[in-house]
């Protein structure tokens, strides 16, 4: 009777493993499905767009070509696809050519369309929000929320070499040239710092609180020099140095790196 048991109980708990792993390989293969299915979703909307939008203008052309080149990649990665992760990828993929797709409409004078899923590498990189102009190793780069003659090349958002890199327009694809080894790397790190980053410092790192660090080192220094020599350092000299001529809403207050062009993530 024990035996019969014993038998019993062996072959329910073998019964309900063998229904568990069942289970467990119907529910991947319908996350499989699923994900395959949204890829695929993505990726055939990209077609679209690449077959029926055309333009001359040069960043018409460069967003289109960039476009076309995600559609590609996002084909190549469907057909070799065959987990989850690698669906996701392709998805990726596909949607960062429509943001292509989509500036390219933009740079065409039409309709951009539904807004598209966030990308994953643009998480925290916001967009810019004005026009910027640097000289890095005396050359002229130049960025901006919106196509024209002098910014053809659109960037999604993203990251350089940890850097943030908003979406918007750029004079030039920097991020491509500096993908190499050695001085190539340096030029981009050098580029991204002077676009984003007047002060040379990180644009993750926020300008609210590089601001208010800012403001309490002038203040730091006006109480020492005021303790130092008070003939020297007086009240009206302090407030020409330190006060709101140049750490007040000037220079860095709402004017020029407040909240309207560095807060919540744009620049």
């Amino acid at each position: 009777m024990e035996l019969l048991l014993v038998a019993i109980l062996v072959a329910l708990l073998v019964g309900g493993f063998v229904w568990w792993r069942r289970e467990q390989a119907a529910r991947e293969a319908r996350s499989l499905a699923d994900v395959r299915a949204d890829a695929q979703r993505w990726y055939e909307r990209l077609g679209g767009q690449v077959m029926n939008l055309h333009g001359d203008d040069p960043a018409v052309r460069q967003a289109l070509v960039d476009a076309a080149e995600r559609y590609n990649a996002a084909g190549s990665q469907l057909e070799q696809a065959g987990t989850v992760q690698q669906y996701r990828l392709a998805r990726e993929t596909a949607l960062e050519g429509l943001a292509y797709a989509r500036a390219a409409r933009v740079a065409l004078g039409l309709d951009p369309g539904p807004e598209l899923p966030p990308l994953a590498a643009a998480q925290g990189a916001g967009e810019l929000t004005r026009e910027r102009q640097v000289q890095v190793q005396g050359e002229t780069f130049k960025a901006g929320p919106q196509p024209g003659r002098d910014t053809p090349y659109y960037h999604p958002g993203g990251r350089f070499q940890g850097r943030p890199v908003p979406a918007g327009w750029y004079s030039t694809p920097w991020w491509k040239t500096a993908l190499g080894a050695g001085a190539g790397v340096i030029g981009g790190m050098l580029i991204a710092d002077a676009l984003f980053s007047p002060a040379f410092a990180d644009p993750g790192y926020g300008y609210e609180a590089g601001n208010q660090e800012g403001y309490d080192d002038a203040q730091g220094a006006d109480a020492d020099a005021q303790g130092a020599d008070q003939g020297d350092f007086g009240a009206g000299d302090q407030a020409g140095d330190f006060g709101a001529g140049d750490f007040g809403g000037g220079d860095f207050g709402g004017g020029d790196f407040g909240g309207g062009d560095f807060g919540g993530g744009d620049i």
